[in-house]
């Protein structure tokens, strides 16, 4: 049965069916639930890719239009049948359209919706936080704030600004995203769409295909697992896939239990006496409204309503200049990371400006292609015996074991020890020992870019920590464990 409903789709949507092949199709539509649910599927998939490419909007209840001259000439039979079909998917489409489009499954940190609200075709903006929404079609979805949606139908939602990730079943194949700048309609994927308050929209997909098009296109574009495009001045242009620049559905319950649990406030408190220690050479929260120099996108940080720096494109960084004019024999850097790609040999976390071969002790703290940290200080050397590469200390496990959430990376340099020790999230992992071990100098540096190509960082950094001291491990444990967003 199946096989011959597929060839009466088909033909149906093809615009050629007949008489006997219409009460066929009205036959077995009326028989079978799982056929009507499957038929109703493929007709809002087929519509919603017909108005992508005509740009224009269906109305709630689709219907197939069938060419005018088999109506003119169709018997009344057929007519009946047609008909017949007509108010079958009617009915099953007002249903479906009457009840809320979406459902609210968890609110982290958002003060203007609630658990379990049912949202319908009104406009939605929040200011903080995440939500996670499922469709009345069952499509997963998780939009981060600053954002501002509406519904047109459990199928069709607008997103006028704000962050989306979806993952979409095939119950929910045809749900499509429209944005200021361009559309995208999924065709059974996870996908995310990234509208910033101004500039241009993209559409990234972590697996599947969904079907794009720049607003003002000629044609439709069809992404694979791993592409992304932006939209702009009518086209599609392809970038880089930026997974972790996402929420996805299953990362926000623990994000949510980090809250109810009080995490925040933990971390307020640790910060709060980080600040008073008398070591402490610089902590950069993000939360000042003064913004540090440099090219970068401000966006939500660990926490609802927090800040962050997002570096997207070669040469986004941000300008700092702390601890000059004295040498530090001990220092301790931590921040907490969100990388989206590791596609660069290296990433820059910090980086002073003044590194050159007169110019003993600056700091280069970095991410390799590998996923191992390094710190590198002009001037120092390994140890005999150590098996390094490139004369540098690095970590010996990867630093990003699953990319898509926050980590925590540290790192403890001791010149009067000779020694470099490295941290993800809290736990030790290595230490090297170094037979040359300057004083560190820092001064003018950046995070991100470093002025090279191939120091780009994609991704954000939260709660940068600069300490001219040796934290010890107990105490990198309590300041991962204070401010882990997650429960």
């Amino acid at each position: 049965m199946k096989a011959e409903m597929e060839v009466l789709t088909t033909v149906y949507l093809d615009g050629t069916i007949t008489p006997p092949q219409m009460q066929q199709l009205n036959a077995l539509l009326l028989a079978d639930a799982a056929a009507r649910r499957e038929f109703a599927e493929l007709l809002n998939v087929d519509s919603a890719l017909a108005a992508l490419a005509a740009d224009w909007t269906p109305p709630q209840v689709i219907s197939k239009p069938v060419k005018p001259a088999r109506w003119l000439t169709a018997s009344p039979r057929w007519l009946a049948a047609a008909a017949c079909i007509s108010l079958l998917l009617g009915a099953w489409f007002w249903q479906d359209t009457h009840r809320a489009f979406a459902t609210v499954g968890k609110a982290a940190g958002v003060v203007e919706l609630s658990d379990g609200t049912k949202l319908r075709g009104e406009s939605y903006a929040i200011s903080a936080g995440s939500i996670s929404l499922t469709t009345a079609r069952g499509a997963r979805i998780v939009i981060e704030a600053p954002a501002e949606f509406r519904f047109e139908s459990a199928q069709r939602l607008h997103m006028k600004r704000g962050r989306l990730a979806a993952d979409v079943p095939p119950s929910a194949k045809g749900f499509t995203v429209i944005t200021p700048t361009g559309d995208a309609v999924d065709l059974g994927t996870r996908f995310g769409v990234d509208v910033p308050s101004s500039g241009s929209a993209e559409v990234h997909v972590f697996q599947g295909e969904v079907i794009t098009k720049a607003s003002g296109a000629r044609a439709n574009q069809s992404l694979r697992s791993g592409d992304a495009v932006s939209f702009a001045q009518g086209a599609s242009t392809a970038r880089e896939l930026r997974s972790s620049a996402f929420i996805q559905p299953d990362e926000l319950p623990g994000l949510t239990a980090g809250l109810a649990a009080g995490q925040r406030a933990r971390s307020t408190s640790a910060v709060a006496a980080l600040k008073q220690d008398p070591a402490l050479i610089a902590l950069l929260d993000f939360e000042s409204a003064e913004e540090l120099p440099g090219v970068y996108r401000r966006v939500q940080g660990r926490w609802p309503g927090s800040h962050a720096p997002e570096f997207v494109n070669v040469g986004d960084h941000l300008k700092l200049d702390v601890g000059g004019g004295r040498d530090w024999p001990q220092l301790t850097l931590a921040a907490w990371v969100r990388i989206d790609r590791l596609g660069a040999p290296y990433q820059s976390l910090l980086h002073t400006d003044g590194w050159s071969g007169n110019n003993p002790g600056q700091v280069h703290w970095i991410i390799n292609r590998d996923t191992t940290m390094r710190l590198a200080l002009i001037g120092n050397t390994l140890a005999p015996g150590s098996i390094e590469r490139q004369g540098h200390p690095d970590s010996r496990t990867p630093v990003l074991p699953e990319q898509g959430r926050w980590v925590h990376l540290a790192t403890v340099y001791d010149s009067t020890r000779g020694t470099v020790r490295f941290y993800l999230n809290g736990q030790f992992d290595s230490e090297t020992h170094l037979q040359t071990a300057h004083p560190a100098r820092l001064g003018p540096a950046q995070i991100g870019n470093w002025n090279q190509q191939d120091r780009k960082l994609s991704g954000r950094v939260d709660e940068l920590l600069l300490l001219g001291r040796a934290m010890s491990d107990d105490e990198l444990r309590a300041l991962h464990a204070a401010g882990n967003p997650y429960r």
